[in-house]
């Protein structure tokens, strides 16, 4: 369990992923050890959470679709922890490592933080999008013979809320975000082993997605392939394309009526249980 556990301030506290060491981590990359950052609705019955991925080409984490995301969560009952992962220069597989980690750590600490194990779900935007993906298609059960109980705890997300996903690397992909998670000589194989339309399997967590359909930087086309690999699985899924709005809009307070997928949202998360 984590030693942070018992006693923070919501959106101030930085909550460690891993207590000793981090795997993976190097101390000459300037980047701070992954964390995350609780906002938990703390009053009444265990709730919902959700680990909260901000976008920006793994390159870096946009504020806006952190702490903003967080705080909407709450306002509709759902504890949420904004994920502070890591970006480039890191590769693959350590961003995958740190998202997993988190769900497991929400999972592992749910009597501390309120939190019903069974409803914990991921959301994320972008390069955050796709990492939310990540998390829902190539998640792990736990290791029931480790020594640390976090790791004992499934990383199976119960819900993927993908927000203007990048979700292919191939036709309709995101280069930027391809080569800062990659590397710019990745192969195909390599390419389609993160093309998450293609990875979709029968045990996906039912997904919410949105897009706008003139989005210039993350085509549409990634949540639409998405919807019609979970599709084929029979995953349930709900989708919503609006017709205009640009890339990165996070909450789209001002821009109607993108701003109304909180809502919609919100509605779809209660109504799986969250």
């Amino acid at each position: 369990m984590t030693k942070t556990g018992e006693r923070f301030t919501n959106g101030v506290t930085e909550i460690p992923l891993w207590q000793d060491k981090v795997p993976g981590f190097d101390k000459t990359i300037d980047q701070q050890e992954p964390s995350m950052v609780p906002y938990i609705v703390e009053a009444g019955k265990p709730y919902g959470a959700v680990v909260v991925c901000p976008g920006g080409g793994y390159n870096h984490r946009a504020a806006h679709e952190g702490e903003p995301i967080a705080r909407w969560l709450n306002s509709v009952g759902i504890s949420a922890f904004v994920l502070n992962y890591r970006v480039s220069p890191y590769r693959h597989p350590i961003p995958l490592g740190d998202v997993k980690r988190a769900i497991k750590q929400v999972r592992a600490n749910s009597k501390i933080w309120n939190v019903d194990p069974d409803h914990i779900g991921v959301l994320g935007f972008s390069a955050g999008g796709h990492l939310a993906a990540s998390a829902g298609v190539l998640f792990d059960e736990g290791d029931k013979s480790s020594k640390d109980p976090v790791e004992k705890a499934s990383s199976r997300p119960d819900a993927m809320i993908l927000c203007y996903p990048v979700i292919t690397f191939g036709e309709f992909g995101h280069q930027g975000s391809a080569d800062n998670l990659l590397g710019a000589k990745a192969d195909k194989q390599e390419r389609e082993a993160m093309s998450h339309h293609l990875n979709v399997g029968e045990n996906v967590p039912p997904t919410f997605l949105w897009h706008t359909a003139d989005d210039g930087a993350v085509p549409v086309e990634n949540s639409l392939m998405m919807a019609m690999a979970l599709r084929a699985k029979k995953i349930p899924f709900e989708l919503h394309v609006f017709p205009s709005g640009s890339h990165g809009l996070g909450l789209a307070t001002e821009h109607p009526p993108v701003n109304k997928w909180t809502e919609l949202c919100g509605k779809w998360l209660k109504g799986i249980g969250f």
